[in-house]
């Protein structure tokens, strides 16, 4: 099947993915993904300038998510419709016009519009992310998707402790300002160092859409490692939800400072990305996959090890952070490189589908977590983090060994 999809590309753009442009594209998703946490850790003071109600402050981080589902299911797919250096480029423009509208805003209504703006055009990432890998030679897409989804990562750890010290140092506004600074600024890089790329497929916005329930029925591939990222990402998102509760709790009483410092620790498991990468090149797809959920699983009992407010107990917090977040990693490089090769007419709608189904689990992670640790603190919490890894496991162990029969390209 690889040839077939292979055979989709035009040869000419295997010569186009060079380290450089890898660089780019990493950075550009860690810098696009960034702005869908930036107001996390700053919905208080936000809610408070806004004249937001307390009840209500969840709102803005809620719209955002909520904003970029809707990316995901109705835009993203577009990149298998329209060229897709062009429809990036609108994407970020109207990125920093959101983020500009984010920072004006002095009122709730606009704030929350802006924020249900900003989460729509930002995924955009999940457009440079199949792109990437439609540049690439199918023997070193695994590593070239690595590399980009590291900086993915990243973006992601980064965004809290970014927005807590620039706000600690000026205001919440200027975060908003200086990101649609940087859209401005990465958006002229782009245009500058992407290629063209113009997909071959031969359908209406409806018929890709309608497509989308086919694909998910069809591509079992698709379901699974949809299913795996679900439990990964749900107890990704209750572990970094959660963890500022217990650390700003009596029981270690850290600031805010402490907290985002802390934050900052996560990042180091973004190392799994470009790790995962070149294990799913060299066919190591399947242990790479089963040590991504058992190193979840480990990082919640881990923290048991210590009683709480120890520096033990912080030291090993912070270790479990990190092996969380390289499992989380390690599987979704693994997972995105597996439905990159169903076909590559189809990447930008099956990376649609696969990240709306993640993105539905870190949602649920974080609300759950929230509820948890209000009824059961974090035993309760850490618990629900284990099974969500007990039950990808088990589903895991029933994945037949080799799945390249699975692969049936359609379109």
């Amino acid at each position: 099947m690889t040839s077939t999809s292979a055979a989709i590309e035009t040869p000419a753009h295997h010569g186009r993915m060079t380290a450089g442009l890898t660089f780019v594209m990493a950075a550009a998703c860690g810098l696009i993904v960034a702005n869908l946490y930036y107001a996390q850790p700053l919905a208080g003071p936000i809610a408070a300038a806004i004249g937001l109600p307390p009840h209500l402050t969840g709102l803005i981080v809620t719209l955002t998510q909520i904003g970029y589902g809707l990316g995901l299911l109705f835009i993203v797919p577009l990149g298998d419709l329209l060229e897709n250096r062009r429809l990036i480029l609108i994407m970020i423009a109207a990125t920093a016009i959101s983020l500009v509208g984010a920072g004006l805003s002095s009122a709730a209504l606009p704030f929350l519009l802006a924020s249900l703006a900003i989460g729509l055009t930002s995924s955009a990432v999940q457009m440079i992310v199949p792109f990437a890998a439609s540049l690439t030679p199918e023997e070193h897409r695994g590593r070239v998707v690595g590399n980009v989804v590291s900086g993915l990562m990243i973006g992601i750890m980064m965004a809290r402790p970014i927005a807590s010290f620039v706000t600690g140092l000026t205001n919440w506004h200027v975060i908003f300002f200086a990101s649609a600074a940087v859209m401005v600024v990465l958006g002229f890089i782009l245009a500058a160092r992407l290629p063209k790329r113009t997909p071959h497929t031969q359908l209406s916005y409806g018929g890709l859409l309608a497509s989308l329930g086919t694909l998910y029925a069809t591509q079992p591939i698709l379901r699974r490692r949809a299913f795996y990222q679900f439990c990964q990402f749900a107890a990704f998102s209750l572990f970094w939800t959660v963890t500022p509760l217990v650390l700003a709790s009596s029981a270690f009483n850290l600031g805010q400072t402490g907290i985002a410092l802390f934050a900052l620790v996560g990042v180091a498991g973004a190392i799994a990305s470009p790790i995962a990468g070149r294990l799913a090149d060299k066919n190591l797809s399947r242990p790479a996959t089963a040590l991504g959920i058992i190193s979840v699983g480990i990082a919640f009992v881990m923290t048991h090890l210590f009683s709480d407010g120890t520096t033990a107990a912080l030291v090993v917090l912070a270790i479990a952070a990190i092996l969380l977040d390289f499992g989380v990693a390690m599987t979704l490089v693994i997972s995105q490189r597996a439905i990159y090769t169903l076909g590559a007419d189809l990447r930008s709608r099956l990376n649609g589908l696969f990240m709306a189904t993640f993105f539905v689990g870190g949602a649920l992670g974080s609300a759950i977590g929230a509820w948890a640790f209000a009824e059961g603190g974090w035993l309760l919490a850490s618990t629900i983090g284990v099974s969500l890894s007990v039950v990808a496991f088990v589903y895991f162990l029933t994945e037949r060994k080799p799945h390249h029969h699975n692969l049936h390209p359609k379109d």
